[in-house]
């Protein structure tokens, strides 16, 4: 029972549904399959959800493209500042480079200046020198020697300036380029502007003024070298007119300072440099041209020994006459020599008298101007000639005893304005000035 109870319940089929389509005398039907329901469901919902995605686009359209193209214009405005803001940024890069560069390059050309102001100080410096040297005042290898200091710290900038000399640029373009750079690009990421802590420009503020401060030192001791100089050159010259005021030779200054004076003229024009270094260097210049005046007059008179090391055998003054056996003057001074010896003069002059000279026997008398003149006598030989200018290394004639002699000797013999006067007063002045005259 329970079996055919199930059979009726279970096992009985569903009835197709037929769907039947009459048009006219024709009359179709169509059974309607469990799929096909499923795929006319499908496709209803399919066509509904287009339908309304469709519409719901139509709907928002204008929204979306609206909001689309604000969030485009706020990407470019972002991008724009960026950008602007990038640009200014390099914009003050440049700027600051440029001024650094304009800074460095202002300072090259003042440290130029006066690299070319040591070097024409250089130039007048060596030459007051030259000058001190051969006057005896010191010596060049002690000297100061300005280009030294100054090629140490010379102002250098690679290819900004023409190289002034040697090793002095390439010092300070070395610290100019060591370092961090001016300033660093900043990163994208940021748009804030951070000043670099130590720029091109601070860092050659400083290294110029290690410079400058240098050259002043360098400076502050060529004036002091200088000042000392022309201390020494005064000091000198005094001591110089000191000793030829004494045998009233007139200072060669005066007569200078009168030819000076004489047939000038011109309209005042300012000085071109009050430099108080450079006017150290005339005062230098004036001292050095006074010594040399006077150094040059006493060069030219006889205040050296004509017979060094040999010995007196009479001295000036009255004695008792050799050949007449009485009181005489003896206006010169007799040195013992061997016969045939070289005999020169003590200072240069031009030869006035070369001859047999009564008892003087063979004489030489040489003129050394300023009424100063003297007489070499009893000489074998004569080696000179009226009219000839000697020096102190020219040999004048040669040892003998001819005249009034009774052996070889010299007889050396000083006259100032004609008179006779005492040769030793002359050598004796020549050993004060033994520092100062060659």
């Amino acid at each position: 029972m329970n079996s055919g109870h199930q059979h009726r319940v279970f096992g009985r089929r569903a009835q197709e549904h037929i769907l039947i389509l009459a048009s006219g005398d024709k009359v179709r039907h169509m059974t309607v399959r469990p799929w096909m329901a499923a795929l006319a469901f499908c496709f209803v919902g399919v066509f509904s959800i287009g339908y309304l995605l469709a519409t719901s686009y139509l709907v928002l359209r204008d929204d979306l493209i609206g909001a689309t193209m604000a969030r485009q214009a706020r990407m470019q405005h972002d991008y724009e500042d960026r950008i602007a803001a990038l640009r200014a940024q390099v914009d003050r890069i440049t700027s600051r480079q440029l001024l650094d560069q304009q800074v460095v390059e202002d300072k090259v050309d003042k440290l130029m200046a006066q690299q070319m102001a040591l070097t024409s100080r250089h130039g007048k410096l060596d030459n007051l020198l030259d000058r001190a040297e051969s006057s005896g005042l010191t010596e060049k290898d002690g000297a100061p020697t300005p280009s030294s200091p100054v090629q140490s710290y010379a102002p250098d900038v690679k290819d900004k300036r023409a190289s002034l000399s040697g090793s002095g640029i390439e010092a300070i373009e070395k610290q100019l380029a060591s370092g961090a750079p001016a300033d660093a690009t900043p990163d994208n990421s940021t748009l804030a502007y951070v000043p670099a802590t130590d720029t091109v420009g601070d860092r050659a503020d400083r290294i110029f003024s290690k410079v400058t401060l240098s050259l002043k030192d360098v400076e502050q001791d060529q004036r002091s070298r200088v000042e000392q100089l022309t201390s020494d050159a005064g000091n000198a010259a005094n001591a110089i007119e000191t000793v030829l005021t004494r045998f009233k030779i007139p200072m060669p200054e005066t007569a200078a300072r009168k030819d000076d004076d004489d047939a000038v003229g011109g309209p005042y024009v300012e000085p071109e440099s009050n430099d108080g270094f450079n006017n150290s260097l005339a005062a230098l210049d004036g001292a050095l041209t006074r010594l040399e005046a006077v150094r040059s007059t006493a060069e030219s008179l006889p205040f050296r020994n004509p017979a060094i090391g040999k010995d007196v055998t009479s001295p000036f003054g009255n004695r008792r006459d050799p050949f007449l056996g009485r009181l005489a003057l003896h206006s010169g001074i007799d040195f013992r020599f061997s016969p045939g010896e070289r005999i020169r003069p003590t200072a240069p002059g031009k030869v006035i008298s070369a001859g047999w000279t009564g008892g003087y026997g063979n004489m030489v008398e040489i003129d050394h101007g300023n009424g100063i003149s003297t007489r070499y006598g009893h000489m074998s030989e004569v080696l000179v000639k009226v009219g000839d200018t000697v020096d102190r290394d020219d040999v004048i004639g040669l040892a003998g005893s001819t005249g009034r002699s009774t052996g070889t000797h010299l007889h050396y013999e000083v006259r100032q304005d004609g008179h006779a006067v005492d040769p030793v007063y002359f050598m004796n002045a020549g050993l004060k000035l033994a520092t100062y005259i060659k």
